[in-house]
């Protein structure tokens, strides 16, 4: 049976000819029909889409500087879902449907990449260190990729990281109580996500680099605060260096303090591997084995260079902090405002992990509704809100367009994910959309509409394919543990008189205010 993806599926220009005349019929009458069906299809110049002064209006006049995410339904709407947008250097096709960002994600190759990024590797050639997962390309890439694999993605493996993560989990626990009980109202904790930063950025770092940071500690230490400052800068300046020519570099600031940030960065990181390949050191020296995880791993498996360990678990924090963070912070948020889904949540978690227990990898089978609860969250506000894939291998052909090699794909899933056409009510928050007992009319008393109508490329918040999301199966479980062991503990309502907050575009999607909540505990 063919899935709807399959069918939507384009051939490559390179294909063609295998739908024209039998075998008896070859040759010149080949060469006719395929230059026949590729005449009849339109090339990149021919695509809709906005001029520099249109973008520019939208971006500074109407506002969309910081709601770019929104930008996405507005343009498709003006030109259709597949269309061609200029800004400086960037050259992008825009994609807005699940059957094309099907099409692109079938066609992308065995090596593909999801967008150039010529300012990090500015900055590893500038410092003479390896490429790593952003930068390397090819078969480069995917030897890095290989190595990085199995004990991420492998969710045997995965359940060895249970344990400290719920080490984690406890001292966010313990780090709500202290700021909840100091607030005025002794309830209230101000700016949940930075909160959950601090969360989702010792607990990635306590599996990568198999030390405790300290980030939920009452004083946080210096270096870490160094480490987490480090982090934020980069990513920042990354978005403003790019968009600057290299002859600027001596004449705008932006570089030299993009430089200093990656130098920050690298050398906690560097530091805090090289503390552990001397402690492994001495384990082996003693005649013990070299007991560890992800990163006793890497520097025991000799699939990767020191150079390439350093930039890959440096590479893999990046992305591993503001999926937790920010999917915590919004899942929390609409909980707060939704006393039925909390109530439901909760007895979900009770039923299963009676008395405040400790869910295992096993109990978490047994919690559809707060896998559901994660997946709405996601779907109404993916980390990113946007993809790319720089087709670099070869030319595609994307609905009824010719496309040549190195195309730069934008894969707008803020706009496929808020689309009335794949989700019914789609800028509500409704779990048992998820759930597949609970298809509408069930008597739930909050339908979920559409859980088998909904196209698979329709909801992709971790990637797809062979670049989707290395830490995928961390993220997930660190948010399920954080999440049900927040409801066993606390019931947690919003601020009084909070208001709505609304998401803003800063390459992640994130809050555009602080959400206050109050946290109140459970009997």
């Amino acid at each position: 049976m063919g899935s709807p993806a399959a069918a939507a599926r384009p051939l490559r220009l390179s294909a063609l000819c295998a739908r024209t005349r039998p075998a008896a019929r070859a040759g010149r009458s080949l060469n006719v029909q395929a230059t026949t069906e590729a005449r009849k299809l339109k090339s990149i110049d021919d695509l809709p889409g906005p001029s520099l002064s249109t973008t520019l209006y939208w971006l500074f006049v109407k506002g969309y500087a910081d709601k770019s995410h929104l930008l996405q339904g507005v343009q498709k709407s003006l030109y259709g879902p597949i269309w061609r947008s200029r800004f400086g250097p960037f050259d992008i096709v825009n994609v807005a449907t699940p059957e094309l960002i099907a099409q692109v994600i079938q066609q992308e190759g065995r090596y593909p990449v999801r967008a150039e990024l010529p300012h990090w590797k500015e900055y590893r050639d500038l410092r003479g260190q390896a490429y790593g997962l952003h930068v390397d390309t090819g078969p480069k890439w995917y030897k890095i990729r290989s190595a990085l694999n199995p004990k991420m993605l492998k969710l045997r493996e995965v359940s060895a990281y249970a344990p400290v993560i719920h080490q984690v989990v406890r001292d966010l626990l313990w780090r709500i109580e202290l700021v909840r009980s100091r607030s005025q109202d002794q309830a209230t904790v101000s700016d949940m996500a930075a909160e959950l930063y601090k969360f989702g950025f010792e607990g990635i770092s306590s599996i990568l680099f198999e030390t405790r940071l300290g980030c939920l500690q009452e004083e946080i230490p210096q270096d870490t605060l160094r480490f987490i400052a480090a982090v934020n800068d980069m990513l920042t300046l990354s978005e403003t260096v790019v968009l600057f020519p290299r002859w600027s570099r001596g004449v705008l600031p932006f570089w030299k303090r993009f430089v200093e940030a990656w130098d920050n960065l690298y050398d906690v990181a560097q530091t805090l591997i090289n503390r552990r390949i001397a402690e492994i050191e001495a384990q082996v020296c003693s005649g013990k084995p070299a007991e560890g995880m992800y990163l006793t791993y890497l520097l025991s498996s000799d699939k990767l260079t020191r150079a390439e360990v350093y930039i890959s678990i440096t590479e893999l924090l990046l992305g591993g902090v503001d999926t937790t963070s920010n999917t915590l912070s919004w899942a929390l948020y609409h909980l707060a405002r939704d006393r039925p889904a909390q109530d439901r949540l909760y007895s979900e978690v009770n039923s299963v992990c009676p008395d405040r227990r400790e869910p295992t990898t096993d109990n978490l089978s047994g919690m559809p509704y707060l896998k559901a609860v994660i997946k709405e969250t996601l779907r109404l506000y993916p980390v990113v809100p946007g993809n790319g894939r720089f087709i670099s291998e070869n030319e595609v052909v994307v609905d009824n367009y010719w496309l040549p090699k190195k195309t730069q794909f934008h894969l707008c899933h803020y706009a496929v994910c808020h689309d009335e056409a794949e989700f019914v009510d789609p800028e509500l928050f409704v779990p048992e959309r998820w759930l597949r007992a609970e298809a509408p009319g069930s008597g739930c008393g909050r339908a979920a509409p559409g859980f088998y109508r909904h196209h698979p490329y329709s909801f992709i918040p971790f990637g797809v394919g062979v670049r989707a999301c290395v830490g995928k199966r961390v993220a997930e479980m660190e948010m399920y543990f954080a999440l049900s062991r927040i409801m066993q503990h606390y019931e947690v309502r919003p601020e009084d008189g909070a208001p709505i907050v609304e998401p803003k575009t800063r390459t992640l999607l994130v809050p555009a205010k602080p959400i206050n909540l109050r946290f109140l505990p459970r009997t």
